[in-house]
C-alpha cells in the first residue's frame, strides 16, 4: 500500500477496526474510507455495491464480524452464522467484482478442531470436529477463508486471511453477558469494587488454557500482512504462548484491586480446553508481537476505568 493509497476499512469502529484505523493514521496513511453499520450494512448486497461503486477502494481489511464471548456464541447461533456469512459474501464478492487490488480477511483461532494438537499450526484446518459453542461462528469463517480461497483460484485475485488468536484492549465489548472473558471479567472486578460486592461470579472451572493478543499488536500484523503476504494459504497471528483461565482471573481481580471472593461457577462451559497458536509462520516473515500480557491488561483496565468514570476516589 502506498501512503495515498484508498484504503477501505470495514468494521472500523469495532475492536480490531478501531486499532486498525489508529495504526494506518499513525503510519501516515491519508486515504481511509469507512462507514457506519446505519450508513452501509454489509448484510445488505446492493448496500455494499452501492459502496464500491461509489468509493472505489483499493484495498480492504475486511474486520467487520458479528463476535462475542462464549455465552452469546452459544445461545445466539443463528445471528452468529448468519451475520458473519452475509458480510463475507457481500464485500469479498464485491472486492472482486469492483477490481480491489487486495483484501484481507480477519477470521479467529475459532475456526481450528477443539482438541488440535498444541501449538495449533495452520495445516490443522478442517482436521477435526470444533468446539461445540462457537461451531456456528467458525463455520462462518471457515467459509470466508474457503470464498477467498475460490476467488483467488478461479479470478486471480488477491485476497488473504489471517487468523488472530483471542484479541483484547481498548474499545472492546465490555457487556458483562456478551463479552469475551477479558472484558467481562474487567467489568465484573470493576463493578464489584464500586458496589463494594465482596464476591464476584466466574463462568466455568477455570481449567483452560487461552492465548491473548493485545489489539494494537493485531493492527500492526495486520497492516505488515496487507504489505508482506501474497500467498491463499491462512496465517496465525499471535504470541506464541497462553495462560490458565484460573490464573487469568487472579491476575485481573489483582490488577482491578478487586480484594473480594472469586466463586467459580461450573454450570456455565469452560470451551475449547486449549487453544495455543503456532506462529512459526508469521516469525518467519519478520513480525512478532510487542506488548506483554500484564501490560496490556493495564493499558485495558485505565481505558475502561477512564470510560466508565471510575477514579481512586469513587472505588
Amino acid at each position: 500500500m502506498n501512503l495515498d493509497s484508498k484504503i477501505y476499512v470495514a468494521g472500523h469502529q469495532g475492536l480490531v477496526g478501531s486499532a486498525l484505523m489508529q495504526k494506518l493514521m499513525t503510519l501516515g496513511y491519508k486515504n481511509l474510507v469507512t462507514r457506519t453499520f446505519s450508513a452501509c450494512d454489509l448484510r445488505d448486497q446492493k448496500a455494499v455495491n452501492d459502496f464500491f461503486t461509489q468509493e472505489k477502494p483499493e484495498y480492504v481489511f475486511l474486520a467487520a464480524a458479528r463476535v462475542g464471548g462464549i455465552h452469546a456464541n452459544n445461545t445466539r447461533p443463528a445471528e452468529f452464522i448468519y451475520d458473519n456469512l452475509a458480510i463475507q459474501l457481500n464485500v469479498i464478492d464485491a472486492a472482486y467484482k469492483y477490481r480491489v487490488k487486495k483484501l484481507l480477511f480477519l477470521g479467529s483461532s475459532c475456526i481450528y478442531p477443539r482438541n488440535s494438537e498444541q501449538p495449533i499450526q495452520e495445516k490443522a484446518l478442517l482436521t477435526g470436529p470444533l468446539e461445540p459453542t462457537n461451531a456456528p461462528y467458525a463455520l462462518a469463517k471457515i467459509s470466508g477463508i474457503a470464498m477467498c480461497q475460490a476467488y483467488n483460484k478461479q479470478y486471480g485475485a488477491n485476497f488473504i486471511s489471517a487468523m488472530p488468536t483471542n484479541l483484547y484492549g481498548p474499545g472492546d465489548n465490555f457487556d458483562t453477558m456478551q463479552a469475551h472473558v477479558i472484558p467481562s471479567l474487567i467489568a465484573k472486578f470493576c463493578d464489584a469494587i464500586l458496589q463494594k460486592k465482596a464476591e464476584v461470579i466466574v463462568w466455568g472451572t477455570g481449567n483452560a488454557y487461552r492465548e491473548f493478543l493485545y489489539v494494537d499488536d493485531c493492527a500492526d500484523a495486520l497492516v505488515f500482512l496487507m504489505n508482506n503476504y501474497q500467498n491463499s494459504e491462512i496465517i496465525n497471528i499471535g504470541v506464541g504462548h497462553d495462560i490458565k483461565i484460573h490464573e487469568l482471573v487472579y491476575t485481573l481481580a489483582r490488577l482491578t484491586g478487586f480484594q473480594g471472593q472469586i466463586i467459580w461457577d461450573n454450570n456455565f462451559p469452560d470451551g475449547t480446553p486449549r487453544k495455543r497458536l503456532d506462529v512459526t509462520k508469521i516469525h518467519g516473515y519478520g513480525w512478532h508481537a510487542q506488548t506483554d500480557l500484564e501490560n496490556g491488561l493495564i493499558k485495558t483496565i485505565q481505558w475502561y476505568k477512564k470510560q466508565k468514570g471510575i477514579t481512586r476516589e469513587n472505588e
